[in-house]
């Protein structure tokens, strides 16, 4: 009698050990399915979808198993992005793998809470292109409301779908508010062709440009040294880190779609106080000549010397500036520091082939506009201020000549740093925030499918 019980002891026992190891295996290839889920929206290799079939039929052997975890390893050391421990990959407990094997990021979770629920709302039919030809501006009605508010709700925006009216109130009011702030709109409530066009893209696409502009941001966050200056094209902004910590983020305006701020990186070493401005040629055919041509006086009015090939100072009257614009044109035109300067207080000079630099402006109420694609190339600095004010602290050698040089607003000085701050000019069109609120911008430059 006491055999038998003891039997069954251990049978019980077997089976509840049995049973931990496969709730534990369960959720170890749950884990790795995620994982794949990620990679098979940023590679295109194939293999990355087989294993996420393979893993959706939970019987994987162990040799599939060695293979999955080992090009998820891969995977992210060929981005230079660190897994939690890859000491603890080479334990026989799968769990501890799978763990093992994720990402160290900030933000990865709610990355993979995000794409789960795209990728659930993609298997679903609910994203029919909502159609619309008029504008609905807060208090109308239109029949497309109660649509539109449930598309909000599926995409986080609003707290319920709960609509029977087509009107526009104020409740769906502050739910657009807050997808279009999401999306780098102005957030103004008003139903029109941006915002619609975003209401329209479906959960597929969103998941698709989340997931390669994050690995993207990850893979060039991972390689970074301990100050640098990003500013990202499509968000309009830019952060300057120092040593991990976000000391200063300012709006920015980027390059018109047909005259493009390019993706590079340099180093900034030299910045400028009350800057000159030599116009390029391409800027002064297409800007300044038409303006001279209506009125010579443009030239003496925004305070342009006029130079001839042999650097020779050139004086015309008006009527004769505005007749020598009319045909060919062999001079250039260089502006004077002063309060009217196209470049503003402050240049930031780095070398590139494109003779793009950042600078201060004379035009600030640019920056109110929520789409800041408006240079010829340049990055104009909202808060240009306060990165001089970093740079003077941190890398400017001589402090008391820069605090002179302030006094007079038509004296160009240029500033050599202790040591140069890399910058770089970068291209990303979707990112999760600060609040794990993931953010989506225009592909400006369309050089992203989808977006």
């Amino acid at each position: 009698m006491r055999f038998c019980s003891l039997i069954c002891c251990i049978c019980l026992c077997c089976f509840s050990l049995e049973s931990y190891g496969n709730e534990r295996l369960t959720r170890a290839q749950n884990m790795l399915y995620q994982q794949v889920s990620l990679m098979a929206l940023v590679e295109t290799d194939e293999k990355f979808n087989q294993y996420k079939q393979l893993l959706s039929q939970n019987n994987p052997s162990a040799a599939d198993l060695m293979k999955i975890e080992a090009d998820i390893s891969a995977f992210w050391l060929q981005r230079h992005i660190a897994i939690r421990s890859l000491e603890l990959t080479q334990q026989n407990d799968p769990l501890i793998r799978a763990m093992a094997l994720e990402p160290q990021l900030n933000g990865y979770l709610e990355l993979q809470n995000r794409i789960r629920h795209l990728q659930w709302l993609a298997e679903q039919d609910w994203w029919q292109v909502i159609v619309l030809d008029h504008l609905i501006r807060p208090g109308e009605s239109d029949p497309i409301i109660p649509i539109v508010a449930r598309r909000l709700w599926l995409l986080g925006d609003a707290s319920n779908a709960a609509t029977d009216s087509n009107e526009l109130s104020s409740f769906i009011v502050e739910a657009l508010k807050r997808f279009q702030l999401r999306h780098g709109l102005k957030a103004d409530a008003v139903i029109g062709p941006e915002t619609l066009k975003w209401l329209n893209v479906t959960p597929a696409q969103r998941a698709s440009i989340l997931a390669e502009n994050y690995i993207q941001r990850a893979e060039f966050m991972a390689q970074r040294d301990d100050r640098f200056l990003v500013i990202n094209i499509p968000a309009f902004e830019m952060e300057l880190f120092d040593h991990g910590e976000v000391e200063l983020v300012s709006r920015v305006i980027v390059g018109k779609p047909y005259r493009p701020t390019p993706i590079i990186s340099s180093s900034i070493s030299n910045v400028v106080i009350n800057p000159t401005w030599r116009v390029p040629k391409k800027i002064m055919y297409n800007d300044l000549l038409p303006q001279v041509r209506k009125d010579g006086n443009y030239i003496s009015e925004r305070n342009f010397d006029v130079f001839d090939r042999k650097n020779n100072l050139v004086v015309r009257t008006a009527e004769q500036w505005s007749d020598l614009a009319k045909g060919p044109f062999p001079f250039t035109f260089v502006q004077r520091p002063g309060v009217n300067n196209t470049l503003g207080r402050y240049k930031f000079y780095f070398p590139n082939d494109f003779s793009v630099y950042l600078h201060d402006t004379s035009d600030p109420e640019l920056f109110q506009r929520s789409n800041r694609a408006l240079s010829s190339g340049c990055i104009r600095i909202e808060n240009v201020q306060g990165l001089a004010n970093w740079m003077a602290a941190n890398l400017v050698k001589d402090k008391q000549t820069w605090v002179d040089r302030h006094a007079d607003r038509r004296r160009t000085q240029w500033f050599a740093l202790n040591s140069s701050l890399n910058v770089h000019l970068v291209y990303w069109t979707a990112w999760i925030d600060d609040s794990n609120q993931a953010q989506y911008r225009n592909d400006i430059y369309q050089l992203q499918e989808g977006t």
